[in-house]
């Protein structure tokens, strides 16, 4: 009969306990700063955006202007919904990822963990 020595008590635990959870953490903190700069991109091109149409509708200085400046709203609405349905296909994208990616921590902490027990039964 075998004994489990505190060592490999020690390393069974951080393997099935710490070593998911810092790998749970270590995601987590990669997705979220994915998400961050995600946000940070889409917030800069709808400011610039909105910056760039201020700046066009204040050189208006006639009807001609505004004619052409009305009708370039329509271009900019346009981009503006192209870039919300990409930007919300990013977030969607990353989601997935993140939820594929915990799952998969997870089936390996399974069977990590079922490994453990075996090992331990076998030792008991």
């Amino acid at each position: 009969m075998s004994t489990f020595n505190t060592n490999e008590w020690t390393q069974q635990f951080d393997n099935i306990f710490m070593a998911p959870a810092r790998a749970y953490a270590a995601l987590s903190v990669d997705m979220t700063e994915k998400f961050f700069n995600a946000q940070l991109d889409a917030q800069k091109a709808y400011v610039d955006t909105s910056l760039s149409q201020a700046r066009q509708l204040m050189s208006v200085k006639d009807a001609e202007g505004l004619r052409s400046y009305m009708e370039g709203q329509q271009k900019v609405a346009k981009e503006v919904a192209e870039r919300l349905k990409s930007d919300a296909d990013n977030v969607v994208s990353l989601q997935k990822d993140f939820v594929q990616q915990t799952q998969k921590i997870t089936e390996d902490n399974i069977k990590q963990a079922k490994t453990a027990a075996s090992k331990m039964g076998n030792t008991a």
